[in-house]
């Protein structure tokens, strides 16, 4: 990813001012939405590596797109204007959420199912990580339709995987040995 150490150096600013400030769930959920809205929309990726578009321009439009954002992610963006960075504002928010995670002591659990999980599924799961973790648990969904049924949990370094496809294939092993 590009400017890595950079967008850390950011993230862990914004992280310290908000603590300060007592900003710190604003600050998130305004990332989250700058994240999620930079990583679905190509058009405003492009945008912010352009080179030749000024960085006022950016600013603005910036500016009206997360209008809702609060006044301390609106100075993230002067400064990102004043230094040239724009190109790291997807790499800022996504440092930053790793960094929240860690201040709040909440551990990230990634959740690969064949289709988008139901409120079933979802308490099958949270029941499972329970058995796993003591820790506040964040659950990421990502839909993967190759595993057919069940679903794959990853805690950290620990996995879990009670997907069809890996059924089935224990059994073709054990039916060719």
């Amino acid at each position: 990813m590009i400017g890595t150490r950079a967008a850390a150096r950011y993230a862990k600013a914004m992280l310290e001012i908000s603590v300060e400030k007592g900003t710190l769930e604003t600050i998130n959920k305004d990332m989250v939405f700058i994240s999620d809205a930079i990583s679905q929309s190509e058009d405003l990726k492009v945008f912010l590596l352009n080179p030749i578009i000024k960085g006022e321009a950016k600013f603005n439009a910036l500016s009206e797109v997360f209008a809702t954002t609060s006044a301390q992610t609106i100075e993230l963006f002067k400064l990102l204007m004043h230094n040239k960075r724009f190109d790291i504002l997807e790499a800022i928010a996504a440092k930053f959420q790793e960094m929240y995670d860690l201040e709040l002591g909440i551990q990230k659990a990634k959740v690969t199912t064949a289709i988008a999980m139901d409120e079933a599924m979802e308490a099958k799961v949270l029941e499972k990580i329970k058995q796993i973790s003591t820790k506040k648990v964040s659950i990421e969904n990502i839909v993967d339709p190759s595993i057919l049924g069940g679903f794959i949990l990853r805690i950290g370094d620990q996995q879990y995987n009670a997907s069809l496809a890996n059924k089935l294939q224990d059994l073709k092993r054990q039916l060719t040995n």
